[in-house]
């Protein structure tokens, strides 16, 4: 027996039904108007799929033409084409019955969402992307039309538009949450959040959990990353735009500069303005002693510079006044920028095992509970140049010991060939390069133009001379871009240190590598004695371990974030990637969200 195929079936199915409908529609056109005769036809091919409770579809046909187009003309951001598809669904799931009144009036949830909308700034988020200052005259006008039992055409278009209006606003607010305003690939961050936001499943969301529910920020609250930093920055959020409002409304005093610098016992004639700068985010709790600079104003600035990356000597200096006189405005937007790019993350890298803070020249390492294993310092790439450490979230997968390094092309062009023509071929031996032809043998007897012409690689041996070290990391990019020990160990005396190729110095690289080895366990336990004899054994040169557990590495930009001791920290934009950011977001609604390709400010190859 042949059986039909089951498209087939749904085919005829469903012409059978549109025949029906297209019948019934001339029957009851002149019984019954156009109107419900157009909700009777659509209600024949919808099936409610919401979970919501049911509500009213007299203002089905208002609904439907209000999401019909991209534009929604009292909003204001009208375009919301980017959510036009999620917008649709959600109202087709309920067959357009209205999500956010009842008997005429707002629902408790989106009483709460409206209240949400105005707090936005504690988020991190700009209220007015929500329409913040419009939804007083939006209710006022529900209970004009309830009070005067408005029954007009106008009156159903300006219930429903409030209900399209809310659920634009709702879904825009928890997409922002959930993975920020901005795709950061438009901005040249290499996190797929396109596809983050694909995994979002907006219209369920809404309509099965929101719309009615008791407690709407519990719910929302569900949507923002899941890391102790982010919850920390943001909680610390209130306070500053609080300063930031004091600072409108009764503004400071530039401090004066300081000259060569202060130190205890010296006179600096802003003392009070000192202390008030430092006083209000908790530096210290000293009084003035006249223009004294005294001990407890010098500890009091010590702990001011250490949290805004400045050598941390309690001695009054330019660079230190120049960061007290920063409005508290920019330290707001500080913080929105790094509560943002903490929304980019993917859910598997919020809880990254490493954590590299481009800004900070810091590396936090976490146990698999995430509890803080040990921090320390790295070297980023040099902001002049093209030398800008991307910002990217991969997998670590190998760990290197006693590796050669391959010189880039342009770097034995900038850098070698020169040293070669002032000092001969001698220098490549004395700093334990050596050249090789294409299938990597060794060449002894080479010309200095045989380097300058490219005939010949160059590559430096392992060993303690070896810029890259006698351990490096690697987490597979086309930006080759890795994890690296390094013999200049005096840059982390430095206190910025913005100084290689791209590539991601390390202060403990044998700690990184014992850590990251003993959790692994290749090749058996792991303790500091076998790391240093790896390290140290010219039996290991170029010795790879594969991670049998690879471990999530986030390299991150955020300017201001809360250190474990819980305090507000902030550093220097050294890429620019803040002002580019907060340009983009100037712009408004919508904002770039389509795929974009990554454009460093870096040439991959070029790194070390």
């Amino acid at each position: 027996m042949t059986h039909p195929r089951p498209s087939a079936t749904r085919s005829s199915a469903t012409l059978r039904r549109f025949a029906a409908a297209a019948l019934l529609a001339v029957l009851l056109l002149p019984v019954s108007g156009c109107k419900s005769t157009v909700r009777s036809v659509r209600n024949l091919f919808h099936h409610r799929k919401s979970k919501s409770k049911p509500n009213t579809t007299d203002f089905a046909d208002n609904v439907q033409t209000a999401v019909s187009t991209p534009r929604l003309a009292s909003l204001k951001w009208a375009d919301y084409s980017d959510y036009q598809p999620e917008v649709q669904q959600f109202y087709d799931d309920r067959e357009y019955e209205l999500a956010w009144t009842r008997d005429g009036k707002p629902t408790a949830a989106a009483t709460q969402f409206i209240q949400l909308f105005t707090d936005a700034a504690k988020k991190g988020l700009n209220a007015e992307d929500y329409d913040a200052s419009r939804w007083t005259e939006r209710t006022a006008q529900l209970a004009q039309i309830l009070k005067k039992h408005d029954t007009s055409d106008t009156a159903q278009d300006t219930v429903a538009q409030f209900d399209v209006a809310m659920t634009i606003s709702v879904m825009r607010y928890i997409s922002d949450l959930h993975v920020g305003r901005i795709n950061p690939q438009a901005l040249n961050f290499d996190i797929d959040v396109p596809k983050k936001r694909a995994e979002l499943d907006l219209p369920t969301l809404v309509g099965d959990q929101l719309v009615d529910a008791d407690d709407v920020n519990s719910i929302v609250s569900t949507v923002e990353p899941k890391n102790p930093m982010y919850t920390a920055t943001e909680q610390a959020l209130p306070r500053y735009l609080e300063l930031a409002q004091q600072d409108q409304q009764t503004p400071l005093e530039p401090l004066p500069a300081a000259g060569k610098g202060i130190a205890v016992g010296g006179s600096y004639p802003g003392i009070a303005g000192l202390i008030v700068r430092l006083q209000r985010e908790g530096d210290g709790t000293m009084a003035a002693q006249g223009n004294t600079y005294t001990s407890d104003v010098a500890d009091a600035v010590k702990h001011y510079q250490q949290r805004h990356g400045i050598t941390a000597d309690g001695k009054l200096n330019d660079a230190t006044v120049a960061a007290l006189n920063v409005p508290m405005t920019e330290r707001v937007k500080q913080i929105n920028d790094s509560l943002e790019r903490w929304r980019w993350l993917p859910e598997n890298y919020q809880q990254p095992r490493i954590l590299v803070n481009l800004p900070e020249f810091l590396l936090r390492a976490y146990g698999e509970d995430h509890t803080l294993a040990f921090t320390m310092r790295v070297v980023d790439g040099e902001a002049k140049g093209n030398h800008d450490t991307p910002t990217f979230v991969r997998l670590m997968r190998y760990v290197v010991f006693r590796p050669y390094w391959n010189l880039p092309g342009s770097i034995v062009k900038k850098e070698i060939v020169g040293h070669l023509q002032k000092s001969g071929m001698g220098y490549l031996a004395s700093h334990d390069y050596e050249l090789t032809t294409a299938n990597g043998t060794v060449v002894t007897n080479a010309t200095v133009a045989d380097v300058e012409h490219m005939r010949y690689a160059v590559r430096q041996k392992p060993g303690p001379k070896n810029s890259l070290g006698l351990v490096k990391f690697l987490f597979p990019n086309e930006y080759d871009v890795y994890m690296h020990s390094t013999p200049e160990l005096n840059l982390f005396n430095l206190t910025r240190r913005d100084r290689s190729h791209g590539c991601v110095r390390l202060q403990h690289a044998d700690q990184m590598a014992q850590w990251v080895l003993s959790t692994d366990k290749p090749d058996g336990d792991w303790d500091a004695d076998k790391v240093a004899d790896m390290m140290k054994n010219e039996a290991n040169n170029n010795k790879t371990y594969n991670l049998k557990t690879p471990l999530p590495v986030a390299i991150m930009y955020l300017t201001a974030n809360v250190g474990e001791d819980g305090s507000v920290n902030f550093f220097d934009d050294i890429y620019g990637y803040d002002r580019e950011l907060e340009a983009a977001l100037a712009k408004g609604r919508p904002y770039p969200r389509a795929e974009a390709k990554i454009n460093p400010k870096l040439t991959p190859g070029e790194t070390e």
